[in-house]
C-alpha cells in the first residue's frame, strides 16, 4: 500500500491539471512501471470535490463478449482503500436487458479494469467515502451495437457529478501481437507507431465515432480498447446533437520500448481528457 502510494505521489506530482474537472479520460492499464506515469496526465484532470461515481469501462482480453458485462460483487480492494460498486446504478443498467454478468474468473482474470482501481482511488483520496465506481466490461461490439451503448450511457455522460474512465492501451506493436504495419516513409519503426497512433488520436480529438471505426478498418491499429473508446465517442455525439458543447485532447503519449526491427515489440500508451464546456 504505502509503496504503490508513493508512487503514484510521485507521478500525479509532476503533472499540470491543465483539463480539469474532466468529464471522461482515457488511459491505458499496462504495468504502471510502463504506463503509470503517462496515466497521470488523465488522472491529473479529475475533479474530486464534484466526482461522485465513475464509471470505468475497459475491454474484455480473456473471455469473448458480445455485448457488455457488470461485475457480480459488491466491493473492490485496493491497497489504499476499498471501492463500492454501485447497485442503484448496475441495477438501472441491469434492467434495460443489455448486459450479463462476469463471472468472479473473468472478473479476477481481467486487467483492464483491474490497473484503473489504484488510481482512481489515489484521485479521490479526498473524498474517499463519497463515491461509488460503475465498472463495466465491453465486449467485442458492433458498431451499432456502440452506438446503443453509447446511447445509453449518454444520460450518464451528461451529470457533470459523473465520470467516465475508459481503459485502453494504444500500439500493440510486433510478432507477438501479430501486428507489424510500417510506413517507412516516417523513418524508424517506432515513428511509424506514433504516427499511426496519432492518427487515431486526432480523430478522436475530433470526436468522430464513424472516422474513427474506419481508420481502424482502415489500419487494424492494435488499439485494445476500441470498443470502449467507441461506446464513448457515440455517447458524446449523442449529447452534442443535443448542444452539448465538449472538447477531448490528448495530454501525453509514451511507448514501452522503441522498435527499430522486426524483432523489436512495443505497446504505446496514451493519456486524454474530455471536458464540457
Amino acid at each position: 500500500g504505502p509503496q504503490l502510494n508513493a508512487q503514484l505521489e510521485g507521478w500525479l506530482s509532476q503533472v499540470q491539471s491543465t483539463k480539469r474537472p474532466a468529464r471522461a479520460i482515457i488511459a491505458p492499464h499496462a504495468g504502471y512501471t510502463y504506463c503509470g506515469s503517462c496515466a497521470a496526465h488523465a488522472y491529473k484532470q479529475v475533479d474530486p470535490n464534484i466526482t461522485r461515481k465513475i464509471f470505468i469501462l475497459g475491454p474484455s482480453h480473456h473471455v469473448p463478449l458480445s455485448r457488455c458485462a457488470l461485475s457480480s460483487v459488491d466491493i473492490y480492494r485496493t491497497p489504499l482503500y476499498d471501492l463500492r460498486i454501485d447497485q442503484k446504478i448496475y441495477g438501472e443498467l441491469w434492467k434495460t436487458g443489455m448486459f450479463e454478468r462476469m463471472s468472479l474468473q473473468t472478473d479476477e482474470d481481467e486487467h483492464s479494469i483491474e490497473m484503473h482501481l489504484p488510481y482512481t482511488a489515489k484521485a479521490m483520496e479526498s473524498h474517499k467515502d463519497e463515491f461509488t465506481i460503475i465498472p463495466v466490461l465491453v465486449g467485442a461490439l458492433s458498431e451499432a451495437k456502440e452506438q446503443e451503448f453509447g446511447k445509453l450511457f449518454s444520460k450518464y455522460l451528461a451529470d457533470p457529478s459523473n465520470l467516465f474512465v475508459v481503459s485502453s492501451d494504444f500500439c500493440h506493436w510486433g510478432q507477438r501481437f501479430r501486428y507489424s504495419y510500417y510506413d517507412e516513409s516516417q523513418g524508424e519503426i517506432y515513428r511509424s507507431i506514433e504516427h499511426l497512433d496519432k492518427m487515431g488520436m486526432n480523430i478522436i480529438e475530433q470526436l468522430d465515432p464513424v472516422s474513427f471505426s474506419n481508420y481502424l478498418k482502415k489500419y487494424h491499429n492494435t488499439i485494445c480498447g476500441r470498443h470502449p473508446i467507441g461506446v464513448l465517442l457515440n455517447a458524446i455525439n449523442e449529447l452534442q446533437k443535443n448542444g452539448m458543447n465538449m472538447s477531448f485532447s490528448f495530454l501525453n503519449y509514451a511507448q514501452s520500448s522503441q522498435c527499430r526491427n522486426w524483432q523489436d515489440s512495443s505497446v504505446s500508451y496514451a493519456a486524454g481528457a474530455l471536458m464540457v464546456h
